[in-house]
């Protein structure tokens, strides 16, 4: 099987502004910066990584990125060469000029990091007072420009009961998408308490549930059509299968188990690339490698993309769809093949046979042109996010068929849309 990177994380920077509790970087205001990659190695990092897949959606962070004076110019060569990027950032540097900015340099969407639906909160948890009044201000001025954003909240022991109050926050701020990621305790957050896996359980079923999941009911409001997604919870797709074998939601989360290593890397300030954010094991470095060596012939990525887990995860009929978090697993035991302790599920309960989504629903799935395509359809198609095209395409011409339609008109793409929303949907499509 052949691996390709489709999603993207770079830390461009350690420095930050604020001293977060659970920073998986120990980020801090003041750091040497000597060690930072520069603008011109930066380009040509982003030049190696196009020879490897020129559809990556690159997802430039920090620390704070907003801190680099280069970053639009990196994230605007990025364009240039074809990448979806998006900013990931606390909101506190992001002012109208800013929005500016990245309209200009080609930004075509920011993850805004929002913890707590009560200011107090957020600012603690952060550790800094006036930062949820900044993360708001920075999505009105997204808003303003027209930039799409999701928001991004760390789930502890500390909010996860806030999380009905977080989405309806999110819909109030009329965000794409609400993303929840469950605490991996690595860098500054090995200290904080994570839930237990029965709560990982209840709360992944509630997530689902309010989607409209197996019996769940679908919020309704303003914003009815908030996506909510989550990172460092694989197991979200076997609670999601358990409920509703068929459920559309599935379709989000087809690139199986986790991605990290497969589909996702992570690269740090220095250059060193790691399977993920959250599993600090450094691969190699761009400065000595390039990003295809690095990428198609490392022992590390081979032991991901093998799935040769241990424990229950090794044993479950869920392996292909959940397989469990990765980076948890290294966290707890060093051992980033063991099994996710975060997962309360006992193998077996299913049956036993492995379980196996539809091949057309398999992550970054490239698909050609079958039917013809008017040119303003195949403007509009270039708005979506490269590593998610081919599903698309696939979607809009099976819609287009059943309508007995051999042409895909922007009209016809807009009518699938709406109608398959979450095969379709992504944090940072931009309207026509």
């Amino acid at each position: 099987m052949i691996y390709r990177p489709y999603v993207i994380s770079w830390n461009l920077t350690r420095r930050c502004n604020l001293f977060c509790a659970h920073c998986y970087m120990s980020a801090l205001p003041a750091v040497n910066t000597s060690e930072e990659l520069t603008t011109q190695e930066c380009r040509h990092v982003i030049d190696d990584i196009a020879q490897v897949n020129p559809n990556v959606f690159l997802i430039l962070s920090g620390g704070e990125p907003l801190l680099r004076a280069d970053l639009f110019g990196v994230a605007a060569y990025a364009r240039e060469k074809g990448f979806t990027v998006a900013l990931g950032t606390n909101g506190i540097l992001l002012g109208e000029k800013e929005a500016r900015l990245m309209r200009r340099s080609g930004i075509q969407g920011a993850g805004i990091s929002l913890d707590s639906a009560d200011p107090k909160k957020h600012d603690a948890f952060r550790r800094l007072p006036g930062a949820w009044q900044g993360a708001v201000r920075a999505i009105e001025a997204l808003r303003a420009e027209e930039i799409d954003f999701s928001i991004h909240t760390t789930v502890t022991s500390e909010n996860v009961d806030e999380i009905p109050a977080i989405i309806d926050l999110a819909e109030s701020l009329n965000a794409k998408v609400l993303l929840f990621f469950f605490l991996v305790k690595t860098g500054r957050g090995q200290d904080l308490t994570d839930i237990a896996p029965e709560t990982y359980e209840r709360v992944l079923t509630y997530l689902a549930q309010v989607q409209g999941v197996g019996n769940g009911r679908r919020a309704t409001g303003q914003n009815a059509g908030l996506l909510i997604r989550t990172r460092c919870a694989p197991h979200f797709r076997r609670i999601i299968y358990g409920l509703d074998p068929q459920s559309p939601l599935l379709r989000d989360y087809a690139h199986g188990s986790c991605p990290a290593g497969k589909y996702y890397c992570r690269i740090t300030p220095a250059g060193n690339v790691t399977p993920c954010p959250y599993m600090p094991v450094a691969v190699g470095n761009l400065r000595q490698q390039t990003f295809s060596a690095i990428w198609e012939d490392n022992p590390v990525f081979n032991h991901l993309r093998d799935s040769k887990l241990s424990g229950r995860c090794g044993i479950c009929e869920f392996s292909r769809i959940c397989g469990g978090c990765r980076c948890r697993a290294y966290a707890t035991y060093g051992d980033y093949l063991a099994e996710d302790p975060a997962c309360g599920y006992e193998p077996g309960q299913f049956g036993g046979k492995l379980i196996i989504l539809p091949e057309e629903q398999t992550f970054g799935v490239e698909a050609e042109f079958k039917l013809v395509w008017e040119e303003p359809a195949k403007i509009r198609l270039k708005k979506v996010p490269s590593f998610v095209q081919g599903m698309v395409i696939k979607a809009v011409e099976a819609y287009s068929n059943s309508k007995g339609s051999t042409v895909v008109t922007l009209e016809l793409m807009e009518e699938a849309k709406a109608r398959w929303a979450h095969a379709m949907r992504s944090p940072f499509t931009r309207k026509s």
